[in-house]
């Protein structure tokens, strides 16, 4: 039973759906949202998050591996399951048990899935210029030659935007770029009399970038939870999205560091006075990065506090001086909202000198997560 014990997660589901309709307002109308909930859905929670996406319309997920998938179907998800990178041979019997869409990485990886024997339901990744998975867009002939493996069912193309959150010149023309090698493969599938295929290009900041995009679906997915990569990030698109998660913890203990002692590993904090030290009950192994050891904030009791020392597998310290009521057991929040204050991710990525996809997908399996 959830006790809010140690450290945990908590999901404002509200929230989710809040941010999915502001996205489907933002697209146009025959574009279906593709969440990606790879990852454990940024650290969210997949089943979790899945099932509130399942309930509110949506069918079709992405996610990064078969593993990924089947956790999904074993809960009860339906529709389509799109795996994102590559499936080993050893794991070919699940995406057909699992009903999962492989994704086609490359032309001969393409060949190997014909020589299995069995028939998959397949994406074709398009290489337009992130040079990191798919067939070139250039490369027609063998985009070709795959959509007639008699094996292969394919039932969609898609490729990668890989600086649609940039907003410089170079970066706004290399994205138009991308989106005109995407658009020349499609007109030359359709010119060879091939048309039964769904397509997608845009991830979160090809959505809030260009909206005006019209494929089949929209592999939303940071932003879906309310969040940006960086807090200094901007975006064209006029839209209200609101946070989703806010992560949580208890004060361990309180205690006095007396003047002229340190604390914690390596002795990289010490005390100019007397002060009140508190000790939360989470760590890096929880997925707090180490890179805010003496440095970023917690809030507890609606107020401020910094962090001191090096942060633990397990624990942390904050400085509580000058807050008269802490104790033992009150809650501390990490993300998220105390009194008027709030921490979002960004801040944090920001004082750990990251960005947010990395600080939520990083966050540990023991923090329970749950929908408030």
């Amino acid at each position: 039973m959830y006790q809010k014990s140690r450290a945990w997660i908590e999901l404002n589901i509200e929230n989710l759906k809040h941010n999915v309709e502001q996205f489907r307002g933002l697209l146009p109308r025959d574009c279906a949202l593709m969440p990606a909930v790879k990852a454990n859905a940024y650290g969210h929670g997949a089943v979790l998050i899945s099932k509130a996406l399942q309930e509110h319309g949506v069918q079709s997920f992405c996610v990064a591996s078969v593993t990924e998938g089947i956790e999904l179907r074993n809960a009860g998800i339906e529709g389509e399951i799109l795996v994102l990178s590559y499936t080993h041979p050893s794991q070919f019997q699940d995406l057909i048990a699992y009903h999962l869409i492989q994704t086609v990485v490359d032309g001969k990886y393409a060949q190997e899935l014909q020589k299995d024997g069995r028939e998959f339901t397949v994406h074709i990744g398009i290489d337009t210029g992130m040079h990191r998975l798919g067939e070139r867009w250039e490369n027609i002939e063998e985009i070709l030659k795959i959509f007639h493996y008699p094996n292969l069912k394919v039932t969609g193309i898609y490729s990668h935007l890989c600086v649609s959150d940039g907003m410089s010149q170079m970066e706004r023309s290399y994205t138009i770029e991308q989106i005109h090698h995407f658009e020349y493969v499609i007109e030359e599938l359709h010119r060879n009399g091939i048309d039964n295929f769904k397509c997608h290009l845009q991830g979160s900041y090809g959505i809030l970038n260009y909206s005006e995009l019209c494929f089949d679906y929209a592999r939303v997915g940071i932003a879906l939870y309310g969040i940006l990569s960086g807090i200094e990030d901007q975006i064209n698109a006029t839209i209200d999205l609101k946070p989703v998660l806010s992560l949580k913890t208890r004060v361990e203990s309180v205690r006095v560091l007396y003047r002229g002692e340190s604390a914690g590993y390596g002795l990289t904090y010490s005390t100019r006075k007397n002060q009140k030290i508190g000790v939360l009950s989470i760590g890096y192994a929880d997925g707090v990065p180490r890179n805010l050891s003496n440095c970023g904030y917690v809030l507890c009791n609606g107020k401020m506090a910094p962090i001191i020392g090096r942060i633990c597998m397990d624990q942390m310290m904050v400085d509580f001086s000058g807050m008269e009521q802490v104790e033992a057991g009150d809650e501390v929040v990490l993300i998220g909202k105390s009194g008027k204050l709030e921490i979002r991710a960004e801040d944090m990525a920001n004082w750990a000198g990251t960005i947010t996809n990395e600080i939520l997908s990083r966050m540990g399996g023991r923090l329970e997560r749950v929908a408030v």
